[in-house]
């Protein structure tokens, strides 16, 4: 019977598997989040909550803090966030390396925007993603707006979705990481925009701030190819599972 339903599910392009760290990557990020003891998330290239919207789903209830640059996926941001106290929309800003402005490029998908140009590899692996527009928008450090969200005790979880612009994020967040307990980010195995870092180096590089790789989470693939263009990391402290 149950290999039957698997199959019947198959037939329409679904997978089911057991809700465990195994078997489902939703499951395996809440484990994440309840090993650190997670109490606060700040959700760095937030577009419309989808991001937080998940892990409510998996039944994270702490804090959320969202950051969106663009106007139009922030607009639809603000509207979901609203229904949840426990979810602040932080002001207009894209997250970098200082505090000023600078352009960032509008994705005709809205999630592949970016503020570096994005390169052949990625337009050919999704049409849909190429630039449309562009908008100029406020520029700043995480260090210099995190202090606002946190305390002594909080127990701080980042993730960062910024479509290559993974290190500068990083490069104006070095205060805030030490503060950090887990944080997640996407490793691009090519690349994807101008002048992007590669997984190697920002595993590498998170290594050096006292994160170990916890799990590896499929993110963009070439739908024609079936390359794996993109994956999402899960970094937590190693105090964290020694006694796990």
């Amino acid at each position: 019977m149950k290999s039957a339903l698997k199959k019947l599910l198959l037939s329409i392009g679904l997978d089911v598997s057991r809700y465990d760290p195994a078997g489902s990557s939703a499951a395996q990020f809440a484990k994440a989040l309840d090993l650190a003891g997670i109490d606060t998330v700040f959700d760095i290239g937030a577009n419309s909550g989808q991001f937080a919207s998940k892990i409510r789903e998996y039944g994270y209830t702490g804090t959320i803090v969202s950051f969106e640059p663009l106007s139009s996926a922030r607009n639809d941001l603000i509207r979901v966030a609203s229904r949840d106290p426990a979810w602040l929309v932080h002001r207009q800003a894209a997250i970098g390396d200082r505090d000023g402005e600078t352009t960032i490029y509008i994705s005709g998908n809205s999630v592949s925007s970016s503020i570096l140009p994005m390169l052949q590899l990625h337009s050919n692996a999704a049409a849909e993603s190429g630039y449309i527009d562009s908008e100029r928008v406020p520029l700043a450090r995480l260090d210099s707006v995190a202090g606002s969200y946190l305390t002594h005790e909080t127990k701080l979880f980042i993730k960062i979705d910024t479509q290559g612009y993974e290190w500068p994020v990083l490069d104006g967040a070095s205060e805030t990481l030490r503060k950090a307990r887990g944080l997640a980010c996407e490793l691009s195995l090519q690349q994807l925009y101008g002048g992007q870092r590669l997984w190697r180096d920002i595993v590498d590089r998170l290594d050096d701030e006292g994160f170990i790789l916890y799990a590896l989470q499929k993110g963009f693939t070439n739908l024609r190819t079936g390359q794996t263009l993109q994956m999402d990391g899960i970094f937590l402290r190693p105090d964290l599972l020694k006694n796990a």
